[in-house]
């Protein structure tokens, strides 16, 4: 019985939020391992890094495995064609690898 006052006491004694800091946190994401690029997202012009074959393999990503027609324009966002769903549609990507079709 003496060996479990102590216990008792320092279950106790101790706040609730030091024994949820015991816990294991949700792994945060690094911003490259979010998901991101859901198409319908607005694409913002800026400096673009991309090259084609990394375009094209995101795109294939977002299901538009085949795009043609495929250049950077004037505000640094890669445009292009693809076939989704039997219908044709404009795609394209943002420097920040956000997808967007229409």
């Amino acid at each position: 019985m003496m060996r479990v006052l102590p216990l008792i006491f320092l279950t106790l004694a101790v706040p609730g939020s030091a024994l949820a800091a015991s816990e294991p946190a949700s792994p945060t994401l690094a911003p490259a391992e979010r998901a991101h690029g859901a198409v319908g997202k607005r694409l913002e012009p800026g400096a673009n890094s991309f090259t084609a074959a990394q375009v094209r393999a995101r795109l294939a990503e977002m299901g538009f495995p085949e795009v043609v027609d495929l250049h950077l324009d004037g505000q640094g966002i890669w445009r292009g064609r693809a076939q989704h769903a039997g219908r044709t549609l404009s795609v394209g990507m943002d420097y920040r690898g956000e997808v967007a079709a229409e």
